[in-house]
């Protein structure tokens, strides 16, 4: 085997050994995380809410397919207790936590004052307020052993505003501020904190909204994903997940050991206006 050859197939299992938890992962981006992870060797604990055996079918596939252990925890990420609840369990089955990826979010659209208060708190719980419930569960480890990585999914909506997504826009600019005062706090200790801010990603999720759009205006799905979807977003196509999930998984790397307290946009050139 050459030189070249032996360094891409440690490259590709470099996170071999090491424990991460995704939140919000039995679908879309988050899922697609956890796999990129796990096909680098990271044993995964899973977050998310979904139907049990699909749930459960889904860890047997990331077993077989990449030889890591994968587990599930069903922690309601508006709740702090559940959240350390599923930290103490990663731990306790696998090892003590290396790699945080706080994926997990909700939104809601309308405008200022007609945003129903219930909805306001449950956006700032599950999309601010957890982000920092889990970094506070494994920061003190982290520090410990001297290696980690925290990487909060946060959006383009966490570096710019759009009308009608006050409590979402509020949200995600905390998450970018929280992961600047985590990676300062943190960064004599070997544990990076940073932001990934996707503008849109094709996910099901989305797809299902193109085709609602689509119906409802009389428009094709196209026209729809052009003029309304993509309007903002200069690439005029969505994001992968893959794309995503290789931009947090570079956050995870040796390599990325100085890249700390960064909210790095994957947004096709959303943000650069």
């Amino acid at each position: 085997m050459s030189t070249t050859t032996a360094a891409a197939g440690n490259a590709a299992r470099d996170l071999g050994g090491r424990v991460a938890i995704v939140t919000g992962s039995t679908s879309g981006i988050g899922l697609g995380i956890a796999e990129a992870l796990a096909a680098r060797g990271a044993a995964v604990m899973l977050n998310g809410f979904g139907d049990a055996g699909a749930i459960e079918a889904l860890c047997q596939r990331l077993r077989a397919e990449h030889g890591v252990p994968v587990g599930y925890h069903g922690a309601d990420m508006s709740q702090p207790e559940q959240i350390e609840a599923m930290v103490a369990q990663a731990a306790a089955q696998f090892g003590p936590v290396d790699i945080l990826v706080s994926n997990a979010g909700i939104q809601h659209v309308a405008a200022i004052e007609e945003f129903p208060p219930a909805k306001w708190d449950a956006i700032i719980a599950i999309n601010l307020s957890a982000v920092f419930h889990a970094t506070r569960a494994v920061l003190a480890g982290m520090k410990a052993r001297r290696w980690g990585r925290i990487v909060n999914i946060a959006s383009a909506h966490g570096l710019i505003g759009s009308p009608f997504k006050g409590a979402y826009v509020a949200a995600k600019h905390g998450v970018v501020g929280f992961t600047k005062v985590t990676a300062l706090e943190a960064a004599e200790f070997g544990v990076t904190c940073n932001a990934v801010c996707p503008g849109y990603v094709w996910t099901p999720l989305v797809a299902g909204q193109v085709a609602a759009q689509a119906a409802a205006h009389g428009l094709s799905e196209e026209e729809v994903t052009r003029k309304v979807f993509l309007a903002e977003q200069p690439s005029r196509r969505f994001a992968e997940v893959s794309e995503v999930a290789a931009a947090v998984t570079y956050l995870c790397s040796a390599g990325a050991g100085s890249v700390t307290g960064v909210a790095l946009p994957v947004d096709g050139g959303w943000t650069a206006h």
